[in-house]
Order: structure tokens, then C-alpha cells, then sequence
């Protein structure tokens, strides 16, 4: 029987409790009414330290109720450079995609101090059919900013679905 080949996903934001979550658990979902759950290895994680081990914001948690959408997050952090894991996620994952701008330069600054990374670094919203390259971030908005955050992941991650499928 031949072996499967799994892929990997990190999705990245500033916090870890906002639209990286988001995009974890819409993708998650993704994948499992596609039943290829177990052809993927998914997390999220931050480029800060501000919100580690902190839940998703609870504006974030209701959107995902509202859509049926299962959330088991706890806030992660890119680690240090000092530690093991931080190679890891940058040499073990096949993809790194995050949500604006500053969140991408972090990540390839950070990835050139990793000897060997082969985790392609992209804006998720690269992927979005609608063209919105940026995910803002909606932590000092409102419930309808989450909304429109859930869209975006759900349109994004569905396209990147299907083109690494």
C-alpha cells in the first residue's frame, strides 16, 4: 500500500487569538468535509509574545459558532530563535501563510536565520479569488469585523485548497 503524503500548514498573525485562529479552524474544517483530514498536519501561531496561551478573542469564538465552525485554539508564539521548535516550524512546515504585511516580513526575516527552511512564506489573502491581498486585524473592531476576517479565511483557504490539493 502506498504511503500518503501529508502536508502542513502554519497559519501566522501578530497575536495568535484573531484571524491566525480563524483561519486554523476554517481550514480544519475545510479539510475535514473533504475528508482529507489525515493528509495534513495544521496549527497557528503568533509573531508576538502578547497573547501566549490566551483563548481566541471571544468575538472570534461566537463568528465560528455562528457558523458552525469547531474552535480548540490556545495562543502559540513563533518561538525564540534560541529554541529547537523555531527551526522546526520553519523547516517542518510546507507552508507558513500569514495575514498582512508586517506579519510576512517578520517571517522572512526570521526564516533567513534558518539554515534549510523549506516552508514557502505567503499572504493568505494571496490566495483570496476577490483580490484582498490584507487581512486586517480585528481585535479593536467589531463582531462584523470578525465576520468579514471569517470570510476571507473561509474564500482564501478554500482556493488554497485546491490549488495544493
Amino acid at each position: 500500500m502506498a504511503e500518503q503524503v501529508t502536508k502542513s500548514v502554519l497559519f501566522v498573525c501578530l497575536g495568535n487569538i484573531c484571524r491566525s485562529p480563524i483561519a486554523e479552524a476554517v481550514f480544519r474544517k475545510l479539510v475535514t468535509d473533504q475528508n482529507v483530514s489525515d493528509k495534513w498536519r495544521i496549527d497557528s501561531a503568533a509573531t508576538s509574545t502578547y497573547e501566549i496561551g490566551n483563548p481566541p478573542d471571544h468575538r472570534g469564538q461566537a463568528c465560528m459558532k455562528k457558523h458552525g465552525v469547531p474552535m480548540n485554539h490556545v495562543a502559540r508564539q513563533v518561538p525564540h530563535w534560541n529554541l529547537k521548535v523555531t527551526r522546526e516550524d520553519f523547516v517542518t512546515f510546507d507552508y507558513i501563510l500569514c495575514m498582512d504585511e508586517s506579519n510576512l516580513r517578520d517571517l522572512n526575516r526570521k526564516s533567513n536565520q534558518v539554515k534549510n527552511c523549506k516552508a514557502k512564506i505567503e499572504l493568505l489573502g494571496s490566495y483570496d479569488p476577490q483580490k484582498q491581498l490584507i487581512i486586517e486585524d480585528p481585535y479593536y473592531g467589531n463582531d462584523s469585523d470578525f465576520e468579514t476576517v471569517y470570510q476571507q479565511c473561509l474564500r482564501c483557504c478554500r482556493a488554497f485548497l485546491e490549488k495544493v490539493r
